[in-house]
């Protein structure tokens, strides 16, 4: 009867939670409501720069915030021109680079933005910034985290099917079918959050054509940052981003879609 439930309520969530993202036209389930999270977000945002070192390099800071405002600007004008006024007011976007040797950068949801200054000489230039900016408000507007947040419920309640369709069985099978489950769920977990990095590249490249910034700088952004890890990576399949020359290909071949969607959907000339 328990068994049965959990699986009621894992088709129930799909049944009602399945929506598609815009521009991708990938399916996907989310469970976590925006008003749930956004707050939450906001704050640990502000505890952030609170506990880590704003740049005083005030040129660097000016373009990463005019480079982000402009790829916003165009992504709130997609959003309100496709009837997702909503989702678009619930967004407070904010850009801030901060002194850290990392080649990093991140959105929360929301459009809580940081760059790290350790990523500024990989981006090189403007367009290199534009394009890890429009990767990074790529996640926000797809709204990964949240959708990570609903695949970990389901890892749970997952999880707890196993125990208890296991748990008239010995001790050994209950430890082999729970160890398979770990296993098999993680690598599940890696695929899925390279899924996410994937569809943040590429709606980042039509982002930043949007804004009027220069496609091409993504595949040679990726190729700087082949360069730079010399090799030093995981296996793919047991990776939370895609490998460098995976990335580079994708956004080769999908460089004329990209061009296209961003004539849809309005070049923005800054």
């Amino acid at each position: 009867m328990i068994r049965v439930s959990i699986l009621l309520v894992l088709t129930l969530t799909l049944e009602t939670s399945c929506s598609t993202v815009p521009i991708t036209e990938r399916k996907r389930v989310n469970i976590v409501d925006d008003n749930d999270i956004l707050p939450a977000s906001f704050a640990q945002y502000d505890t952030f720069l609170k506990e880590n070192k704003i740049s005083s390099d005030a040129s660097k800071t000016r373009e990463i915030q005019t480079v982000g405002r402009n790829i916003a600007d165009a992504v709130d004008r997609f959003m309100r021109a496709n009837g997702m006024t909503k989702e678009a007011d619930n967004y407070r976007w904010e850009f801030n680079l901060v002194e850290d040797k990392q080649m990093n950068a991140w959105c929360l949801p929301g459009g809580k933005v940081v760059f790290y200054t350790g990523i500024l000489p990989v981006c090189q230039n403007t367009d290199g910034i534009a394009a890890v900016m429009g990767h990074e408000i790529a996640h926000a507007f797809a709204k990964h985290g949240q959708e990570r947040m609903t695949s970990a419920y389901g890892q749970q309640l997952g999880g707890i099917a196993v125990a208890i369709g296991t748990s008239g069985q010995s001790t050994d099978t209950q430890y082999l079918w729970n160890s398979i489950y770990g296993i098999s769920s993680q690598v599940g977990m890696l695929a899925y959050s390279r899924t996410h990095e994937t569809e943040a590249d590429k709606l980042g490249m039509v982002f930043m054509t949007m804004a009027g910034y220069n496609p091409e700088e993504a595949i040679r952004l990726w190729q700087r940052m082949k360069e730079q890890s010399e090799g030093a990576a995981p296996p793919e399949f047991l990776s939370t981003h895609p490998s460098n020359d995976t990335r580079i290909d994708n956004l080769k071949q999908y460089l004329p879609v990209a061009r296209m969607k961003a004539r849809e959907f309005g070049v923005i000339s800054h």
